[in-house]
Formats: structure tokens, C-alpha cells, sequence
């Protein structure tokens, strides 16, 4: 990539290719530079440090789920809906496992907007449950602490038995709805 195209957008490309080919740990604005060539005091033009890529690069990951899962649940509702919302959060991390390692967990202030976003999809996917204000907060933990620990033990190859592991998420999708359903 010549100088002249670089740009805070591009940097955080490169840096999510180096995610997706080497991993979290490889992540680093040398790695960048080198990929940019360009001097690692270069990109300090476009970012602060280490930490604000990593929160720009989560923004984008965080977006860029926020995207699939948004277009998966659109003109759904109710069980269908959280059975594509569900279904297509594994799908990104199985495509992605590198990136959404990377993903910051906690709340931080480049990813409000993605975060956000993201919460508006699953806040309106809960309300043909009846869900509102803080019932919908706390399915909302429930849902993304169930997604996300299964994909995470999923690409982390945490799942050692033999049985299917497609039929293993169905039974936690089911799980899910059945919850859903319970509270209702």
C-alpha cells in the first residue's frame, strides 16, 4: 500500500488482515507498518497506539457482526428470528475466529456506536417476547453469554466428545427459545 493511501480506515484493514492470517497475538503496529510500508512512527498519524487499534479494529469487528446478524434476523420475528440471530453470530465466529478473539469485551469508547447497534438488534428481536426495559437487558446477557461461550469454546476446540456439534447448538437454540418462552 503507497503512503500516500493510507488513511485511519486502511490501517484498520491491514490490521484486520493480520488478524485474520496470524492471530491476535501477531497484532502489533510494527506488523502494521511492515504490511503499510511505511516507518511504525507513520501510522501515529492515524492512530494513537497499540490500544485505539485494537478498539478501532473491534469497532469494525463489532460492526461488521452487527451487519450479519442484522441482516440475518431482518423480517423475522419471534423464534425465527433468534434462531437466524443465534445461527448466524456462530457462523461469523466460525469465519472469523481470530477477529472476534480480538474483540473487546468490555464496553470502550470506539465501540459504543457498533455495541449499540448491535444491542438494538437483539433488544428488538427480544420484544416479540414481550420483552422490555430490564427483562430484555437480562435476556440479552443470557442470549449473548450463550452464543458467545459456545462459538468461543467451539473455535478454541473446547468440545472434545464425538456427538455433532450442529446438533449440539440446535439443542442450545431450542434451550433459548424455550427460556424466552418461559418468561412470556
Amino acid at each position: 500500500m503507497a503512503r500516500a493511501a493510507l488513511s485511519t480506515g486502511a490501517v484498520v484493514d491491514i490490521a484486520v488482515r493480520v488478524l485474520d492470517e496470524s492471530g491476535p497475538a501477531a497484532l502489533s503496529l510494527s506488523a502494521v507498518s511492515g504490511r503499510a510500508g511505511v516507518a511504525t512512527p507513520s501510522l501515529y498519524k492515524h492512530v494513537r497506539n497499540l490500544a485505539e487499534l485494537r478498539a478501532l479494529v473491534s469497532a469494525r469487528i463489532m460492526n461488521d457482526l452487527a451487519e450479519q446478524v442484522g441482516d440475518a434476523v431482518l423480517g423475522r420475528s419471534a423464534d425465527e428470528a433468534i434462531r437466524a440471530f443465534m445461527t448466524a453470530w456462530r457462523q461469523y465466529v466460525q469465519r472469523h475466529p481470530h477477529r472476534y478473539s480480538a474483540l473487546i469485551q468490555s464496553p470502550e469508547p470506539q465501540t459504543v456506536d457498533a455495541g449499540t447497534r448491535l444491542l438494538a438488534i437483539i433488544t428488538a428481536t427480544l420484544r416479540a417476547y414481550g420483552m422490555e426495559d430490564s427483562a430484555a437487558v437480562h435476556a440479552t446477557r443470557c442470549l449473548r453469554a450463550a452464543v458467545h461461550g459456545f462459538s468461543v469454546l467451539e473455535a478454541e476446540g473446547g468440545f472434545g466428545l464425538p456427538e455433532n456439534l450442529d446438533d449440539s447448538y440446535d439443542l442450545l437454540i431450542e434451550v433459548i427459545i424455550a427460556g424466552l418462552h418461559a418468561k412470556h
